[in-house]
């Protein structure tokens, strides 16, 4: 099949796929591991689309097994697929003087989740201008703070390196190599407001989506939002509020978590641990020792994850609040669902029910898959698959035991996270062909 003729989805997800294995060849020579004995293919496949895929998860700490080369490749995979390959591509075009042509704006509007085609350049020169803007800002502020804490050079590298990593929310991190202990993130910050405000403040605008960021940029000109900008904006402002009040009350006594900490620490702690499930992967506090109850609550997050044309994943946003739109309209009697004096059409409602039904297919088969190849208990293995799924990257502690069967699962459910269920979907089915004719409606029973 040539080139030309392939469905921007399938454009898309082959080159995610070949952005991968180029990440995992490289990341399977010698120089790229501290030892120099090179990393088995496996791991370095799953460190490349863990990267990729902007997830997280990862069987071997990075600081540690990694060299500096390897990390540079690591973060620079993290920033394609961040951004999406088709952003990076388009941005070579640019620095080259090469004319955007009609396909490559079709696949510029599949990468960036938009709406339509008009403005597509422009929103892309926006997101590039964003993206660097607020990643050089952090990586200051990270060095200045961490500056104190290790030598300057470190603090420079350790500064840029996770302000990617957050702001694509991708959560890799290298406090390993200071600690001296595997998987360590950002556990002994748990108490400190700057760390914790810029990492949460990195996570949070990368989860947006960028043309709601564009949008946010222009407000004070042109007084406006969008219903879409609306709806992400209110949503992600209730889920981190009502994530933060849920955590603060079930880890405030646990002595594995928030117990030990000052108040400051726990309100802190529990506010960056509601910021983090909308896909970052980071956390301040042990995953592993949270109750079961606030474990299950962090799936949840996971699984509603970020907003549409951001670098998260999960179901999205908007996604929910029409679900959840659906379900008070149905309660009061209502046919439609209004959301800030705007009716939805059908066919969103449709989308909506179609994307969460196969992403909650496709968590509950993997993870029942798993359950009978890993040794491990359920929640532990619904918690790996639901936050490989929505490109989180928070673990309980199973990844680093995967089998090589449930790594190359996990590896699967990663890359359908980052490309989203539909596109999947639109990439493998056959060429649609418009129906004919239409049957006679019927009836059915609900409830």
């Amino acid at each position: 099949m040539r080139l030309f003729s392939l469905t921007p989805p399938q454009i898309l997800v082959l080159g995610f796929a070949a952005i991968i294995l180029c990440g995992a060849v490289l990341l399977t020579l010698p120089i790229a591991s501290a030892d120099g004995r090179g990393t088995p293919f496996v791991d370095a496949l799953f460190t490349s689309t863990s990267a990729t895929c902007v997830t997280g998860l990862v069987v071997v700490d990075t600081s540690l097994h990694y060299s500096i080369f390897g990390q540079l490749v690591i973060i620079t995979l993290i920033q394609v697929g961040g951004l999406g390959f088709m952003s990076m591509a388009t941005l070579i075009f640019f620095l080259t003087g090469k004319r955007i042509s009609l396909k490559e704006r079709l696949l510029l509007q599949e990468a960036l989740n938009h709406g339509s085609m008009e403005g597509i350049v422009r929103l892309f020169r926006k997101v590039i201008v964003y993206s660097l803007t607020i990643e050089g800002v952090a990586a200051l502020i990270f060095a200045i703070r961490w500056s104190f804490d290790m030598p300057v050079g470190q603090a420079i590298y350790y500064g840029i390196f996770h302000a990617i990593s957050f702001f694509n929310n991708a959560g890799f991190d290298l406090f390993g190599r200071i600690t001296g202990t595997p998987f360590t993130s950002l556990t002994g910050y748990a108490g400190d407001f700057v760390v914790n405000f810029v990492a949460m403040a990195l996570i949070v605008l990368g989860g947006l989506g960028f043309v709601v960021l564009a949008e946010v940029r222009d407000y004070p000109k042109c007084r406006k939002l969008s219903l879409h900008s609306k709806v992400v904006l209110s949503m992600t402002a209730f889920l981190i509020v009502a994530g933060a009040l849920v955590i603060f009350i079930f880890e405030y006594s646990n002595p594995r978590t928030m117990g030990p900490l000052p108040l400051h620490a726990k309100i802190l702690s529990a506010l960056f641990q509601s910021v983090t499930p909308r896909t970052a992967g980071a956390n301040t506090l042990d995953i592993g020792g949270m109750r079961q109850a606030t474990q299950f609550f962090t799936i949840i997050l996971m699984f509603i994850g970020a907003s549409p044309g951001s670098t998260g994943g999960g179901i999205k946003t908007t996604t929910f609040t029409t679900l959840v739109g659906a379900m008070v309209a149905m309660i009061r009697g209502k046919e439609d669902i209004v959301l800030f004096r705007h009716r939805l059409g059908q066919n969103r409602i449709l989308k909506a029910i179609t994307m969460t039904m196969i992403a909650l297919v496709l968590v509950v088969f993997v993870s029942m898959v798993l359950s009978t190849t890993e040794p491990h208990q359920f929640l532990m293995i619904l918690f790996e698959t639901t936050s490989a799924f929505g490109t989180v990257g928070l673990t309980m502690g199973l990844t680093p035991d995967l089998t090589t069967f449930g790594r190359i699962m996990i590896v699967l459910m990663m890359f359908a996270g980052r490309l989203g269920p539909l596109t999947l979907a639109y990439a493998l089915q056959p060429k649609p062909e418009k129906d004919l004719y239409r049957f006679p409606e019927g009836k059915i029973t609900i409830g």
